[in-house]
């Protein structure tokens, strides 16, 4: 796919995601924001860059970690999650932070303006994941710390039908490279041609827990990367999506309640002294 067009499929779909991705995702999500933050580790004083940072879920914590000396600056390509972010900063007055819409692969900073680098679950939807990685690793100090979090293999997340459902509705692929970054040691090759050093690379292995059909269904189609393709779906094909993919997860259903089993994959590395 052209990548321009695939920056605008992300940058809309994240639009209309916005409103609903933190009731969906934020609890489902915590375990993979939690490990990267830890292995960054934010300390008083220090200047963090949070890269694709949604609604600032894990900026609004490093903004915390660093304290009212350092600070914190969250990007991403949706300006509906940059609103929710600032909204969210405002209101817990926090005042070490700020957003900025912008894209990952032209991050708009000095060369070495930061300590530490963050991207959590952010990087599968880059068009040229490694001339993000180059980026991240350019706004770097040397020996400063990067983390990152991606989903894992396919074939250990449940609910990874959902792509090859909605991809059957419409003309092309919606994410395709999804998952190529949650492949073997993808992201630490990836990382070390970026110049990283790197400290860590383990998965995590989660469960997704819904309540019912519904709250998965809507997890999969409404807060997340296929929102797009979902609004411009009529009703006969969202019956017909939705169908598929509770048949999809049938295998993971505990009564009413589904439990779906998921992959985490953290890298964290520091920038290699040139």
């Amino acid at each position: 796919m052209d990548a321009r067009l695939q920056r605008r499929i992300q940058r809309y779909g994240w639009d209309l995601a916005a409103s609903d991705y933190e009731p969906l995702w934020q609890k489902q999500l915590a375990v993979a924001q939690d490990e990267m933050l830890a292995c960054a580790a934010p300390q008083p004083g220090e200047r963090v860059l949070d890269v694709a940072c949604g609604t600032g879920l894990v900026t609004l914590r490093a903004a915390q970690d660093v304290g009212p000396q350092g600070e914190v600056i969250g990007t991403d390509i949706s300006a509906g999650m940059i609103d929710i972010a600032w909204t969210r900063a405002t209101t817990q007055r926090i005042g070490n932070v700020r957003f900025q819409r912008m894209g990952a692969e032209s991050l708009d900073f000095p060369d070495k303006r930061f300590d530490v680098v963050l991207c959590g679950l952010g990087l599968m939807y880059v068009t040229h994941p490694e001339q993000a990685l180059h980026e991240m690793r350019r706004v770097l100090r040397p020996g400063g710390r990067m983390a990152i979090a991606v989903w894992g293999e396919r074939g250990h997340c449940g609910w990874s039908p959902v792509f090859p459902i909605v991809d059957a509705e419409v003309s092309s692929d919606v994410c395709p490279l999804f998952f190529g970054l949650g492949q073997s040691d993808t992201l630490a090759r990836l990382c070390a041609d970026a110049e990283f050093r790197i400290r860590e690379h383990y998965r995590v292995d989660t469960v997704l827990h819904y309540a019912d059909g519904e709250a998965a269904c809507d997890a999969a189609f409404v807060g997340g990367p296929v929102a797009l393709a979902w609004s411009r779906f009529d009703a006969p094909t969202r019956q017909r999506v939705r169908s598929k993919y509770l048949e999809a997860i049938q295998p993971w259903r505990d009564g009413e309640a589904y439990r779906i089993p998921g992959e985490f994959v953290i890298v964290s590395a520091e920038a290699a002294i040139r």
